[in-house]
């Protein structure tokens, strides 16, 4: 084990660290740093041996006495919805670093400084590196497409919202042109809500919906007044992708997320995905295999 750990022991960097969403936690296990997390989110899936470790918090909410007893010297929290906790913490003395994470470029920043956080940094570069080449080549694979199918990403059912930046941008990568390009940069859910009306006027050609801890209901989806003469609902290409999978602003969005994208439009487009880059997680039952190889 000699050597495995860049820093491990030296002074200056965290030993107890509390994640209060999924993506830190994953970030440090891909560090090979998971040691170090002495409590996670309940909502925490990836990766599986995480499911150990205590759970300390949902997502709006947390219990700060058992935080304040795991003695964490750093907690890492997510976004405006997690600023309320953050700042109970503060107050009562501990470290917390807020992440607020957008886009993809953003999301490789936070797994760098994640890593320089805990002395790791050239472990980060090198995760960095390969979750950008993971890219590159889902791009690659995507630019094969004969056309680029409409896309709409439901993020959530009611109010009716798009997707946030990292997914819109995923989206486009995997193969896909949103319908809504102009909200990707509202960093609020609010600012995303649309009206059922505005997305039947744009007639996607595929709608991807993930509904954060619910599972999609596609008749509900079908059932929207005037949806079905929307594209989308005429030719059936509905698909969940799992929340854990891509609204997870961290390595899951970037590989298990970007794939069960890819596969959707590779699917919509009657083409097959060459095998290296299709998910290894399980993915929506209504996606059969198609045909033409993708390479």
């Amino acid at each position: 084990m000699s050597g495995e750990r860049e820093h491990r022991g030296r002074a200056g960097y965290p030993e107890r660290i509390v994640c209060l969403t999924e993506e830190t936690t994953e970030t440090l296990y891909l560090l090979g740093e998971e040691d170090r997390i002495v409590g996670v989110s309940g909502y925490t899936v990836r990766p599986r041996e995480a499911r150990s470790k205590p759970r300390v918090s949902a997502f709006i909410s947390a219990r700060l006495d058992k935080i304040e007893q795991l003695r964490p010297d750093l907690v890492l929290a997510f976004s405006d919805l997690q600023a309320d906790i953050a700042a109970e913490l503060i107050r009562r003395g501990l470290t917390v670093l807020t992440f607020n994470q957008r886009s993809v470029k953003e999301i490789l920043q936070v797994i760098r400084t994640v890593a320089d956080l805990v002395g790791a940094s050239r472990k980060g570069q090198a995760l960095v590196s390969e979750l950008s080449s993971g890219l590159e080549a889902i791009g690659a694979s995507a630019r094969r497409f004969p056309r680029r199918p409409r896309v709409f990403f439901e993020e959530w059912k009611e109010p009716l919202i798009s997707g946030i930046r990292w997914v819109e941008e995923l989206v486009e990568l995997a193969g896909g042109e949103t319908v809504f390009p102009e909200l990707r940069h509202k960093r609020l859910g609010r600012d995303r809500i649309v009206d059922p009306d505005a997305v039947l006027s744009r007639d996607p050609e595929v709608i991807i919906a993930s509904w954060c801890g619910v599972k999609v209901n596609k008749d509900r989806i079908r059932q929207r007044a005037g949806w079905s003469e929307m594209a989308a609902v005429r030719h059936g290409r509905i698909y969940e992708i799992k929340s854990t999978f891509i609204l997870q602003p961290g390595p899951a969005a970037l590989t298990e997320g970007l794939r069960q994208l890819h596969l959707i439009l590779a699917h919509v487009s009657n083409l097959e995905v060459d095998v290296r880059l299709r998910p290894s997680e399980r993915v929506d039952p209504d996606l059969k295999s198609p045909v033409s190889p993708v390479c």
